[in-house]
């Protein structure tokens, strides 16, 4: 890395000395105005929304400069402190198996630390200028109950907000307040974009901040309902977390030192509702669909894709295997991902016409089988409380109404259960990365008491099972059934005899 610093840094006056293969941007950068402010300007965003943003700028000519983004780091500065000496340019680097392309991207504008001047990032989002506010922010940062999708009024920090803190915590804060400065100023309203994996998340997101609005400001509550829209949107990518070796590699194909690029998968597909209260850019241009309704896509989702990382995930980590190619070449791993797509998953997804499903889930192997992207388990398993209710508990819901058997999914709560014990086979130690650690952690501790005395294996993980999913939050009524309990009791009593290689076996033989 030293050696890579010391190359030219990546900067709009460099770009013309960048070798002829890297895309760079094509239009007048300097005339770009911000129309979209965008909240959690990590890699997923800068990976996916950024880029078919530049593809639509490039596209629409004069029309395109209106749509510049700001960005908003909610806490931390390092993405702003790493792409300031750029002027916000970054690299995306697109790897597959044998090739990579790379791309310069010259849509972000500026980048803005909210915890640092949180007046700036209030007024940027009730600029004139502004027509999308859009956000990346996780599951976690809706501040949600999993479970419901409500409000959840005992969060510390939206209590904080809701108290009259002096400038915002939360994403919802923010945006509450940006607006309420939109409807003092008279200025027109806004598209409220969540690109995040919740479960129809612009409805998600149109829920928690009215229930935020109104308890703030009762006509701001009505000015947003009115005026304001929510669509719901589905984006598919695959974006891992940056490595220094990510940076070395990318800086050294450009001759310029990148301190921050973005790796993703070739693969891309953003679906969104047509319901844009102020314009939008022209995303087709980047390869985005129009649906009148993107709940089916999100569902196709977060149960064929999310759900089969999330179940890599907690095995992985478990079983000592670093990333999910890693995870998916064990021939016991690849069975069970397939099946379980195939027999319990799939028949749970709504109708999509249009789409060859079957097609869409033979795809997904080879994308999982992706070495270039070293996408790491322990990244995927964090914040599983936001994570598993509609990847893995929502398919299970509508089997168990069916009368249809879910070994398989199962297996895949069984293995968050064993997860949350904190540590892998070989008796390694790891944290607990979820904003329900804590409660989380008294449910299997009182799960721990009360099974101390039981002798036989399956009463004791079914007692387990009953107690962690009696926490409302994330299983809602789950825990009052007797057969998602015995079931997901079954697994993990697989799982603590046998490990997760043997567990594996024995539900691949599963009819």
């Amino acid at each position: 890395m030293s050696d890579i610093t010391q190359l030219p840094r990546l900067h709009p006056d460099r770009l013309g000395a960048l070798p002829a293969v890297v895309r760079r941007p094509s239009y007048p950068r300097e005339r770009l105005r911000a129309g979209i402010v965008h909240l959690g300007v990590g890699a997923f965003h800068r990976g996916h929304q950024a880029e078919i943003t530049e593809a639509a700028i490039e596209a629409a000519g004069e029309r395109g400069l209106q749509w510049g983004i700001v960005g908003v780091s909610l806490r931390r500065p390092d993405t702003r402190d790493a792409l300031k000496a750029q002027d916000g340019l970054y690299t995306l680097s697109l790897r597959s198996a044998d090739a990579e392309q790379l791309r310069v991207i010259g849509a972000l504008i500026d980048v803005l630390v909210a915890e640092e001047d949180p007046e700036v990032v209030l007024d940027r989002i009730a600029h004139r200028d502004t027509r999308i506010v859009s956000l990346t922010v996780t599951e976690k940062g809706y501040c949600h109950d999993p479970a419901t999708g409500a409000l959840n009024r005992e969060d510390r920090v939206i209590v904080e907000d809701l108290c009259g803190s002096a400038h915002p915590v939360t994403a919802i804060g923010y945006l509450a307040r940006g607006l309420q400065r939109r409807m003092e100023r008279g200025l027109g309203p806004v598209t409220l974009l969540s690109c995040d994996n919740l479960a129809s998340n612009g409805d998600t997101l149109r829920g928690v901040l009215l229930a935020f609005c109104a308890e703030i400001d009762p006509a701001l509550r009505d000015w947003v309902a009115a005026r304001c829209t929510f669509p719901n949107s589905m984006v598919d990518r695959i974006v891992p977390k940056t490595t220094a070796d990510d940076i070395a590699r990318v800086s050294g194909a450009l001759g310029r030192y990148d301190a921050w690029p973005v790796v993703g998968e070739p693969f891309f597909q953003w679906v969104i509702e047509e319901r844009f209260a102020a314009g939008r850019p022209d995303w087709e241009a980047g390869g985005a669909q129009f649906v009148a309704d993107a709940k089916p896509f999100e569902v196709l989702k977060h149960r064929l894709v999310n759900g089969s990382q999330s179940m890599m995930a907690y095995m992985g980590v478990l079983a000592g295997w670093p990333t999910t190619d890693r995870v998916i070449a064990q021939p016991a791993v690849r069975t069970f991902i397939s099946d379980t797509m195939a027999r319990e998953t799939q028949p749970t997804l709504p109708p999509l016409p249009g789409l060859d499903v079957d097609a869409y889930r033979a795809s997904l192997l080879p994308r999982f089988t992706n070495p270039a992207l070293g996408h790491r388990t322990r990244q995927i398993a964090m914040d599983g409380s936001q994570k598993i209710p509609q990847r893995l508990l929502a398919p299970i819901r509508e089997r168990i109404a069916a009368g249809l058997p879910f070994p398989r999914l199962a297996l895949g709560v069984a293995a968050w259960l064993h997860f949350l014990r904190g540590y892998d086979e070989s008796g390694n130690a790891f944290p607990i990365e979820d904003p329900l650690a804590q409660p989380l952690a008294a449910a299997m501790a009182q799960a721990a008491r009360d099974t101390e005395k039981l002798f036989d294996a399956h009463a004791r993980e079914r007692t387990r099972v009953r107690i962690i999913a009696g926490f409302a939050p994330v299983f809602g009524d789950l825990g009052q059934s007797h057969e998602f309990v015995d079931t997901v009791a079954t697994q993990l009593e697989a799982l603590c005899a046998h490990g997760v290689t043997g567990a594996l076996t024995r539900v691949n033989q599963t009819t």
